[in-house]
């Protein structure tokens, strides 16, 4: 089994609600185990005009292969109603795979890590949350060391 980070978030139709759901739909996934979830966040849409987003990080371990778990999260963005009319448009739910163990994956449909995560607050203080501050990032860097570089601006976290 590895570890696998996943980075959720929804600006449309309930975003706290799309969320919960998709945690429910996670832990249904054949040969994973849901290993935990991140408080929600809220955060401003990087594009000006959409809806505030909720977002939160899940922790998963799990045998399946990188492509057919990236199968399985698009499966369950599509059953909450995910259309993708455009690459940044507002969304009922993004799962994203962030980490998958330690692997560097670079495939047409997927890139891990997740390419812009270090740049994200709402990605990596919810991270921060289920993983060791000495988790090494693929690139070699420790977490809480990128964590500091990006500091916590226009993040809430939510009580719920």
């Amino acid at each position: 089994m590895e570890r696998i980070y996943i980075g959720m978030g929804s600006n449309l139709a309930a975003p706290q609600q799309q969320l919960r759901d998709a945690l429910k739909a996670l832990a249904q996934l054949p040969n994973t185990t849901f290993a935990g979830v991140s408080a929600f966040y809220q955060s401003d849409s990087l594009l000006s005009g959409q809806p505030r987003y909720t977002n939160a990080v899940a922790a998963l371990d799990s045998t399946l292969a990188p492509l057919v778990l990236l199968d399985a999260l698009q499966a369950i963005e599509n059953d909450q109603g995910r259309e993708r009319l455009e690459r940044w448009g507002p969304r009922t739910l993004d799962l994203d795979i962030l980490l998958f163990g330690d692997r560097l994956i670079d495939e047409p449909r997927l890139k891990v890590p997740h390419y812009q995560m270090h740049l994200r607050a709402f990605v990596l203080y919810p991270l921060a949350e289920l993983a060791p501050s000495t988790l090494k990032l693929p690139d070699g860097r420790l977490l809480s060391e990128v964590l500091g570089e990006c500091p916590f601006v226009g993040l809430e976290r939510l009580r719920l």
